[in-house]
């Protein structure tokens, strides 16, 4: 079963605009999604970029989304623990929360990731995207992605 997943801010395969990268104000762009199967207790959310020079970068590990949310709002805390109960781990840029694309070279590709899971998950605030992917396992009802392209001027 697959997840559809939008943003307002870019179409799958554009270009993501400059706000939500290092050379703008940093925001998490916002993201829908819909598809989201019955059974589902929790979403989570998973940024990288595989272009990146030293292997996959990753710039946004968060879970425990509430199973009735319908996407994120643009410019998303980087708190680890949100009012609605969300968690964010850590991104490689060592911190909670979205880093934006900051590549260092040529047109990059940032995955934005999706996963309906059937449980809630219990992990540290400083887990990473290691962590999140194994926890998830044998809990993916469904999954989705938008994928954005991102170069620096």
């Amino acid at each position: 079963m697959a997840i559809s997943v939008s943003s307002s801010a870019f179409k799958e395969g554009g270009m993501i605009p400059a706000k939500y990268t290092c050379d703008g104000n940093d925001l998490s762009a916002p993201l829908a999604w819909s598809g989201i199967p019955e059974g589902t207790k929790s979403i989570a959310v998973i940024s990288d970029d595989p272009d990146a020079p030293v292997g996959t970068w990753v710039h946004w590990v968060m879970w425990n989304i509430p199973a009735a949310a319908i996407g994120l709002e643009e410019g998303v805390s980087a708190k680890p623990q949100l009012p609605d109960g969300s968690r964010q781990g850590l991104s490689d840029f060592g911190r909670p929360g979205y880093g934006g694309p900051c590549p260092p070279s040529g047109t990059h590709r940032y995955y934005f990731k999706v996963y309906a899971l059937d449980t809630m998950l219990d992990l540290p605030s400083n887990a990473r995207k290691a962590d999140l992917v194994k926890a998830m396992k044998g809990h993916i009802l469904a999954e989705g992605q938008l994928m954005g392209k991102y170069s620096r001027h």
